[in-house]
């Protein structure tokens, strides 16, 4: 991952924190909307991280078993 891009933690702490804003009920509709649509993007942002988090455990997966191969021949 690059420095420019928040790491998972970051992208969670985000969210919750905009989840409280929102649950305060303190915002107004535009505030509301705007921040709703910022948490879509930190949720895609979580999900996007996770998938690169599992593909690359299944490299790891894979580099592990080739290894084992390589032993028994």
């Amino acid at each position: 991952m690059s420095g420019a891009e928040p790491d998972l933690d970051e992208l969670v702490r985000e969210l919750e924190s905009a989840a409280a804003r929102l649950r305060a009920g303190e915002l107004d509709a535009d505030e509301a909307a705007g921040l709703v649509e910022r948490c879509a993007e930190l949720a895609a942002g979580v999900g996007a991280e996770l998938e690169r988090a599992a593909r690359a455990g299944r490299a790891d997966d894979a580099d592990e078993a080739a290894a084992g191969q390589e032993r028994l021949l």
